[in-house]
């Protein structure tokens, strides 16, 4: 008999999920594995045995500390596998919650703990000082504290399903506040099945996760995708390119996600420093969160020996574009890959038709990974689907062949290494100094970071305030990576005919006295 085995890529993705809960997928992929290593940490080694009993002692502690069905907890730290066990301990109680950049300042982390309502905000000793001074010792929990084993007692099992509340993860939005992204138990089980369809992620995999598990590229893309196929996750605190290629090649890691500043700096590091990486047991390397040049995309290849394979999601949508395991297509030049497995795509054209091949639009998506809503915030759920649709800002075209090509941003979003930056924001942290009248922020396109935020700013009659002087402001009232660290003195901005400053314009003048310095 003739049998043909069909690629991923022609397989019809389910989105009806198998379990009712993010915990119970994770736990029937894990008691096939129990001997096997789940999570290396520092030297540690932690079998899915191991796991699935720091996690039940996870729960333990949060029902000593009276966290139940439907509160929000919030976990504060650099890397580290406390943060996986809550991530788990929430979805088994059929608790939310709430990841924290751990580069988050003091008004920004009481922002978040308040907004989400979280009831208790678990911290590492790293971030301790910014967390005692963002909300009260009350609702403070040491992470260390969850070593302590606590005695097994019966407990009222909660009843979870897939449209339950999960996680809420905080970006940057347009209007300066940050965007609440709520993700039920549904997204946080058939995105992690789709993303493991598309890279072929199996039992058989390490991946090293450098990624903040603040954000959902490192907690769910990269560490709870890997989890839920029965692989091996390596976890470093933080990224550091010696690190990262250090651990790549000691761990014999198969898959490893990152941003193409991470890239950058890895090449940059050896490159400075005549060295070599042999990563010929890597799979995967895979470059999301900001746009991928073909400066470094060929640079890595001839660094390493190894292709960087562009992937393309939203935290609100995730995964819509990147290139399949088995598709041996090659991919065109300068596109993105073909949509992922449960991706519904439509590319608009302003009068809401949608575009032929080879036609710009803007793209509207549903993935396997779709936001339920924002917290709190019914206008902007409304303003941002359409039909069930989520309006991405994104202009898009679609070849003859099904390949996408991501063509340019409707949204003013700066994209500094793969973080997101909102303009009014960053303005709004300007305009508060004294000696400020008026500011406008722009990204402008860099070597390392891809995207930096620059500042034009004009002063009040009679200040001389200096440009190091508005950067030690800013850096007391935002993160770092959100500080402008160039910053343009003009008399006026310009306006368009609505009033409105006149962006384009701007970001034309001041590209044209940056390359003239």
């Amino acid at each position: 008999m003739n049998t043909t085995v069909k690629k991923a890529s022609e397989v019809t993705f389910n989105l009806e999920p198998e379990f009712p809960s993010v915990y119970a997928a994770f736990e029937a992929s894990a008691r096939r594995n129990l001997a096997k290593i789940a999570l290396v940490f520092e030297g540690t080694s932690i079998t899915y045995a191991d796991l699935i009993e720091r996690i039940e002692n996870t729960v333990r502690h949060l029902r000593s500390r009276g966290i139940g069905k439907g509160d929000a907890f919030a976990a504060f730290s650099q890397n580290r596998p406390e943060q996986l066990y809550c991530y788990y301990a929430a979805a088994k109680i059929g608790a939310v919650f709430v990841p924290v950049n751990p580069n988050l300042t003091p008004s920004e982390v009481e922002y978040t703990v308040a907004h989400s309502e979280a009831k208790l905000l678990f911290h590492d000793e790293v971030v301790a000082e910014t967390a005692k001074a963002a909300v009260s010792n009350a609702l403070l929990v040491p992470m260390e504290e969850l070593a302590t084993q606590l005695p097994v007692r019966l407990l009222d099992s909660a009843v979870v399903t897939p449209q339950d509340d999960f996680l809420v993860i905080y970006t940057s939005g347009t209007t300066g506040a940050p965007k609440a992204i709520i993700l039920n138990h549904a997204a946080q089980m058939d995105g992690p099945a789709a993303l493991a369809r598309m890279f072929g992620i199996t039992s058989d995999d390490i991946t090293l996760v450098a990624l903040p598990l603040g954000y959902l590229y490192g907690l769910s893309t990269a560490a709870a995708t890997s989890l839920q196929a029965g692989g091996t996750v390596v976890i470093l605190r933080r990224f550091h390119p010696r690190d990262v290629l250090a651990a790549l090649v000691e761990n014999k890691a198969t898959v490893y996600h990152g941003v193409p500043t991470m890239f950058s700096m890895m090449m940059e590091y050896c490159e400075q420093r005549s060295l070599t990486f042999d990563l010929s047991q890597m799979r995967k390397l895979i470059c999301a969160g900001a746009p991928l040049t073909s400066e470094v995309e060929k640079r890595f290849v001839s660094q390493f020996g190894k292709e960087l394979e562009n992937y393309y999601a939203l935290t609100e949508c995730t995964p819509v574009f990147g290139r399949y395991f088995d598709d041996p297509t090659p991919l065109p030049e300068g596109s993105i890959g073909r949509a992922a497995p449960g991706a519904t795509v439509k590319i608009l054209r302003a009068d809401g038709n949608e575009c032929g091949p080879n036609e710009d639009g803007e793209l509207f998506v549903r993935a396997a990974a779709t936001l339920d809503r924002y917290l709190k915030n019914p206008s902007m759920t409304d303003e941002a689907l359409s039909d069930g649709l989520f309006k991405t800002g994104d202009l898009v075209r679609r070849d003859e062949n099904g390949f996408f090509y991501i063509t340019g941003r409707i949204k003013e979003i700066i994209i500094r290494g793969g973080a997101n930056i909102s303009p009014a924001e960053v303005e709004k942290a300007l305009i508060s100094h004294s000696g400020v009248q008026d500011a406008a922020v722009i990204g402008v396109a860099d070597k390392i970071f891809g995207e930096v935020p620059v500042a034009v700013v004009v002063r009040r009659h009679g200040s001389e305030v200096s440009q190091e002087e508005l950067i030690s402001h800013v850096e007391g009232l935002l993160s770092d990576f959100k500080v402008p660290r160039t910053i343009v003195f003009e008399t006026e901005l310009p306006q368009g005919k609505t009033g409105k400053t006149d962006k384009k314009a701007l970001k034309e003048r001041v590209e044209g006295l940056l390359a003239n310095r």
